[in-house]
């Protein structure tokens, strides 16, 4: 896949910061082939890489005036797949140690709000990926896409009682519900491959990864993506570990545009990503075991 993303801003008063996660996670699944950064007018950046997630802070200040970032890469992901009847949930005792902040409520994510209305749902359901496919296609029928309708602060419990929302409502509610039943579940952003053009121009998508079978699982609760097709920039609680942008100071955003594509992979073919009922992932097996799919 090569994406780009161009951020335009207009700095006042005396300056701002900034700290941008829009470069491409480098993962034993997902492979960095190139990758170029150009910021107008030419300043020094930082770069601090998540050892968990493996995303990429870039941060750097910038003094009054206009400011443009542009990121352009190609990468090569390996998709492990998996038939879903044959996943079954990780109990509590074999989670990983790092796979544990993943259970509990998040600023977003308030899963013990939840817990009395998820265990009417699901809780009687057979613990495997069915269960949180079940929770996946629940948030998908009784959400609303609404462009707009939400807000920096909406929470899952708010998505819930107003029944709209946009990627990261639907996210953030699938994830509290999955938490709310013990399974851990992971807020992961990426681009929206495949969205309906009726939606709008290609945006930044947020998506949801169960831990599951010992493997995070991918999953698109808002339907308005394909799984296959997403990019891995990082991964986090909720929104508010995972922001594409977080600036402190007086700023103007101006413009954005972001383009993703598949491209020909190194025996010249172009695969184009797919829907599947199969399970898909883009993350380390047990033990960190990459599997290729």
């Amino acid at each position: 896949m090569a994406y780009e993303v161009e951020l335009s801003y207009l700095v006042q008063d005396a300056g701002a910061d900034f700290i941008f996660n829009v470069q491409a996670a480098r993962t034993p699944q997902q492979f960095v082939l190139n990758e170029d950064l150009w910021l107008t007018p030419g300043i020094v950046t930082q770069e601090y890489v998540d050892p968990g997630t493996q995303g990429r802070f870039l941060r750097f200040r910038a003094s009054a005036g206009p400011i443009s970032l542009r990121y352009a890469a190609t990468v090569d992901i390996a998709h492990h797949f998996e038939e879903p009847a044959a996943i079954p949930e990780t109990w509590i005792p074999n989670v990983p140690g790092e796979v544990l902040p993943y259970l509990y409520p998040s600023r977003y994510c308030p899963s013990d709000e939840l817990n009395a209305f998820a265990m009417q749902q699901f809780g009687g359901m057979w613990q495997g990926y069915g269960r949180v496919q079940a929770i996946c296609d629940w948030v998908s029928r009784n959400v609303a896409f609404v462009s707009g309708s939400s807000s920096g602060t909406t929470s899952a419990a708010d998505t819930l009682r107003q029944g709209q929302g946009v990627c990261r409502d639907f996210a953030h509610l699938m994830i509290a519900l999955c938490r709310a039943v013990n399974i851990p579940a992971r807020f992961t952003t990426g681009l929206d491959y495949g969205a309906d053009p009726a939606l709008g121009p290609t945006d930044f998508h947020a998506y949801v990864e169960t831990y599951v079978g010992g493997r995070w699982y991918m999953f698109d609760p808002s339907g308005t993506a394909i799984p296959m097709g997403f990019v891995r920039l990082t991964s986090g609680r909720d929104a508010a570990d995972s922001a594409y942008a977080s600036i402190f100071g007086n700023v103007q955003p101006q413009a954005m545009r972001l383009k993703i594509e598949p491209v020909p992979g190194s025996d010249g073919v172009v695969r184009v990503p797919y829907r599947t009922a199969q399970a898909v992932s883009t993350a380390a097996g047990p033990l960190g075991m990459e599997v290729r799919g």
